[in-house]
């Protein structure tokens, strides 16, 4: 796979090599990335679970340090329908809405309706995006929707003539798996890997993402091997237009007084374990790109951290690197030391998902409230440290996984010396993460005592 641009990136920041998301799909592994918060306390658990106005998030924390943060693309963060009174309101029927405290300059949501525009301006029959977006690579490279952002965005760039906050947000790599243009057939079939072999010994969650039309792979090699050169044709233009956007940065003298965060919202299965896109417990669904580039800190330049880092701590990070508090909320750690080139002595040792579908059951059954709990408990939580994963069903089921001697995530451990130490691990992560607003601040007759909270969002 070639990357040249992502990879100058890595020797002039700093990579993380063992990064992961904190929930799939989309919405909930944004929200994550966005406040700072696990899904066990953030609770957008699907696409279309509205976002708790009174969280904090990144956008947000660029207002309060004097920016004005935009963006492209989109966020995928329903509106908290509590503050709702108009029957009307669109956002009622969209949950693909915009995080609070971003103006959104170019919606590309998945309807994707300026980019269609603009095709149907060059003289195609643009009506259907999900037409559109499979049939890529019969037009030109130029006409995709990843060249349409990063066009979009580069105009804007030319306007500005002070600080700036902004969020680019591709679409790509993504399904469909079809790639623009030249792109589409940059990788031959032949030479992509396989995927991860589907384990003969199966949890009842993996037999049903098997069965599901949208999570089942292809199972002819011919088809897997084409799906996945598909995928690294779309990384490799969008790694294309990511150094167009380095490039003018440098044009314009900005590139040593810019600070850069490339990641992604969640992995994609790539056929691994017999299934695509991003579900259930395996690790292709969670690993995913870390990079960031301070520019204050070229001590850290080309550095690899093999440490575990999650989404959570980019809300953390950013709020070190424009001088902000980190709110209470976060339940992620600034990776600052990282960027001078030093290593903490206090760090996590493992890293965390959580994947919940309640979505799928709302949609099927009704579940009346509060003698019906199966929607709590169809979900997991996984703890992921160096040797085992251990996953925790909400219905009391487990799974452990030997990945020292077998990284395929096919080895299953039932040594109680081994798993229970993993199940506490997980408890524990739990409690050490509770809602901490309050709890940290007493009142007492001499006045408040402790951290002061964070201020109420209204």
């Amino acid at each position: 796979m070639r990357t040249p641009n992502l990879d100058a990136l890595a020797a002039e920041g700093v990579r993380f090599a063992r990064h992961y998301a904190q929930a799939a799909p989309c919405a909930p592994g944004r929200a994550a990335l966005y406040t700072g918060t696990y899904q066990m306390n953030n609770r957008v658990v699907a696409n279309g679970t509205p976002l708790d106005w009174g969280l904090d998030n990144v956008a947000r924390l660029g207002l309060r340090a004097g920016y004005h943060p935009v963006m492209w693309g989109y966020t995928d963060q329903g509106a908290d329908i509590r503050r709702i009174d108009d029957p009307n309101d669109p956002r009622l029927r969209n949950w693909e809405g915009v995080l609070p405290g971003f103006e959104e300059l170019l919606c590309l949501d998945e309807r994707h309706a300026p980019w269609l525009e603009w095709l149907r301006s060059l003289g195609y029959d643009a009506t259907d995006p999900d037409v559109m977006l499979d049939t890529e690579h019969e037009r030109p490279a130029e006409h995709s929707v990843t060249q349409f952002l990063t066009d979009h965005f580069l105009s804007w760039l030319d306007e500005q003539d002070g600080p700036w906050f902004a969020h680019t947000s591709y679409i790509r790599p993504h399904p469909p798996y079809d790639a623009a243009g030249h792109y589409a057939t940059m990788y031959d079939p032949a030479d992509c890997p396989p995927p991860l072999p589907v384990p003969a010994d199966r949890h009842p969650v993996h037999d049903t993402l098997l069965q599901v039309e949208w999570t089942a792979a292809p199972t002819e090699p011919i088809d897997i091997a084409h799906l996945r050169a598909q995928y690294y044709g779309m990384i490799t233009e969008v790694d294309h237009h990511m150094g167009r956007i380095w490039q003018a940065l440098k044009d314009r003298g900005d590139w040593e007084n810019t600070i850069v965060v490339v990641t992604a919202d969640h992995g994609e299965q790539l056929c691994d374990q017999g299934l695509v896109q991003k579900a259930g417990f395996f690790e292709s669904s969670y690993h995913i790109i870390g990079m960031v580039r301070d520019p204050r800190h070229p001590e850290g330049f080309g550095s690899v951290v093999d440490h575990f880092t999650e989404n959570v701590d980019i809300m953390p990070t950013l709020c070190e690197a424009i001088g902000m508090p980190v709110p209470l909320q976060c339940d992620g750690l600034p990776l600052t030391p990282f960027l001078r080139g030093e290593r903490p002595t206090r760090w996590r040792t493992e890293a965390h998902w959580e994947w919940d579908w309640r979505d799928i059951l709302i949609q099927m059954e009704e579940h009346p409230w509060p003698w019906d709990r199966k929607l709590e408990r169809s979900n997991l939580a996984v703890v992921r440290n160096d040797t085992h994963a251990y996953v925790q069903f909400g219905n009391g089921d487990w799974l452990c996984f030997d990945l020292a001697t077998d990284p395929t995530w096919q080895t299953r451990v039932t040594d109680a010396t081994v798993v229970l130490p993993l199940a506490q691990q997980m408890l524990v992560w739990r409690q050490t993460h509770l809602d901490r607003q309050l709890t940290g601040t007493l009142v007492r007759r001499t006045g408040v005592a402790g951290r002061t909270p964070d201020p109420v969002i209204g």
